[in-house]
């Protein structure tokens, strides 16, 4: 049986997720982001970046829905995934009404594949600890 989650431990565990979505959101209005004079330095910065803030993302999810008890779902890491895919879109829908922005769905591509690579560490690390101990 699931013992309910004190106020602190709620806080702690799901707190950091609408903070980084609101920062993710934040760098979304924008019009216009800094770039690097060199085109594909700028595109894998860009690209690593958005890669990054969504393995993050999907990082928050998953400790949030596995350690925060909050997982009603198949798996915390398919939640996660989900999750932040969706959030992924809801981004990129935004950005089609910021001035000097446009919504791309290969941008969603590229969250998605930070979303996998950060999970599939975490289950490689949580896989590695548990054999250690």
């Amino acid at each position: 049986m699931l013992r309910r989650l004190k106020r602190h431990e709620l806080l702690y565990y799901w707190l950091p997720v609408p903070f980084w979505m609101g920062l993710i959101f934040a760098v979304s209005s924008q019009p216009s982001l800094p770039s690097h004079p060199n085109g594909l330095v700028d595109f894998v910065l860009k690209k690593g970046s958005h890669m990054a803030e969504y393995g993050i993302l999907a990082f928050l999810f998953w400790r949030a829905l596995s350690k925060g008890k909050g997982a009603c779902a198949a798996t915390p890491y398919t939640s996660a995934f989900v999750l932040t895919v969706l959030y992924a879109l809801s981004d990129e829908y935004h950005q089609t009404f910021v001035a000097g922005r446009n919504g791309r769905l290969g941008d969603v591509g590229v969250d998605a594949l930070g979303a996998v690579l950060a999970l599939l560490l975490i289950r490689h690390f949580g896989r590695q600890e548990r054999s250690w101990g």
